[in-house]
């Protein structure tokens, strides 16, 4: 059991380090943002079937049909998260869009409970509440830079996400991640026929290629994996160090400079998540000496 908890925070962390770079690489582009969603969800949707045709080979149709329905809302659900994130990012400031992202855990694990009766253990909400303490205090510094449209698409998508691990998480016998690419197409189909099929310029180009073509797709699948191992709210929590990291990389790159108060929260949830690190890895080797003896 607690080789499994490590495994799934394991993944769940990979995935968010290669998710960091996202919100800087949405605002350096230049693009429209209908324009930026169609070339992502073309260029996600070729990432994630190369990646899953590896992975499965021959057997990548039947790992699809073990997905369901379900699977399919976790495309959809993968699609209306990015929608909302990239649409957020064009409208306000990256600190708004990833501190309201940081409602996901609380969301996630709502669902849970009322949904799937599932519950988290105390020390999990604790940390959950330490994080969300960190990410409100890192709201009052951030509010009222940019348009309500950001805020309130920050907002679908902190929703989206969280019902998409929670639906993952509820069969966790197969992987959801393969469902991703129809997600991607989802995105691609809606942006062009809102006229996003355009040539973006060399320069936008290789932002967008980069950020589809490496980052996301090794983020997004690993992400999706993790509430087979973990609980929704728990992989929504990893996430949180996205708030951090990439609101410095939006600072040190763009000069979107954080408030004091936005770097105070920072520091609380970066420190939240490091004990909740430190805890399971003592809880692992605790339960191996003992299961030695």
């Amino acid at each position: 059991m607690e080789t499994t908890r490590i495994k799934g925070l394991s993944i769940a962390a990979i995935g968010v380090m290669f998710i960091t770079p996202d919100a800087l690489l949405v605002k350096i582009t230049s693009v429209e943002p209908v324009v930026f969603l169609f070339w992502r969800g073309i260029l996600l949707a070729f990432s994630f079937l190369v990646i899953n045709s590896v992975r499965y080979r021959s057997g990548l149709a039947a790992e699809m049909r073990k997905c369901g329905w379900k699977g399919l809302f976790c495309a959809a659900a993968f699609a209306m998260s990015t929608l909302g994130f990239v649409v957020g990012m064009k409208n306000t400031a990256a600190g708004n869009v990833l501190v309201i992202l940081n409602t996901a855990p609380v969301i996630a694990a709502l669902i849970a409970w009322l949904v799937w009766k599932e519950t988290l253990p105390l020390r999990t909400w604790a940390i959950i509440i330490v994080c969300v303490t960190g990410a409100t205090i890192m709201a009052i510094g951030e509010w009222g830079r940019g348009e309500p449209l950001g805020i309130l698409m920050a907002f679908i998508a902190a929703t989206a996400l969280a019902s998409n691990l929670n639906v993952a998480r509820s069969k966790p016998d197969a992987d959801m991640s393969v469902m991703l690419m129809f997600g991607a197409l989802m995105l691609a189909g809606a942006a062009a026929l809102a006229g996003g099929v355009e040539i973006p310029s060399l320069r936008d180009s290789l932002f967008i290629a980069l950020l589809c073509l490496v980052f996301l797709p090794v983020a997004a699948t690993m992400i999706q994996i993790g509430p087979r191992y973990i609980p929704a709210a728990e992989v929504s929590m990893m996430l949180l160090l996205e708030t951090v990291i990439g609101a410095f990389l939006v600072w040190l790159f763009l000069g979107e400079v954080p408030t004091p108060l936005s770097l105070i929260g920072g520091v609380i949830v970066f420190s939240a998540l490091l004990t909740h690190g430190w805890i399971e890895v003592r809880r692992y080797r605790l339960a191996r000496l003992q299961a030695q003896e």
